[in-house]
């Protein structure tokens, strides 16, 4: 589910990843993630960083997986590894961003910087 910075992302993806976002511990799951960087944590690390563990840590992850939020990788024979999905939450920032100021008399927008 990756999106291209410049293909608009459609409203139900977005509610959909919205909504996935949408409970405390998937947030803190989430921004973990992202702190960690593109090679993600191992399951075990990410539950302990994140304050959430075991079978809630493995419900919170299949949600933001299938929102295509993270990903998840099995590596050898049980460590799953799973990676915040950068191109995507960059696309739904996009999507609150990309018209605003829209429809802001000239003069009266601000500035983003």
């Amino acid at each position: 589910m990756k999106h291209e910075s410049l293909e608009p992302l459609h409203v139900d993806i977005a509610a959909s990843q919205f909504a996935a976002l949408g409970s405390e511990h998937r947030l803190s799951v989430l921004r973990t993630l992202v702190r960690a960087g593109p090679e993600g944590l191992p399951i075990g690390a990410l539950g302990e960083r994140c304050g959430v563990t075991g079978s809630t840590l493995t419900h919170h992850m299949k949600i933001l997986a299938a929102a295509g939020l993270v990903t998840q990788e099995k590596q050898g024979r049980s460590i799953i590894c799973a990676a915040a999905e950068y191109d995507v939450m960059r696309a739904l920032s996009n999507y609150l961003l990309s018209e605003c100021c829209a429809d802001c008399p000239d003069g009266k927008g601000h500035d983003h910087g």
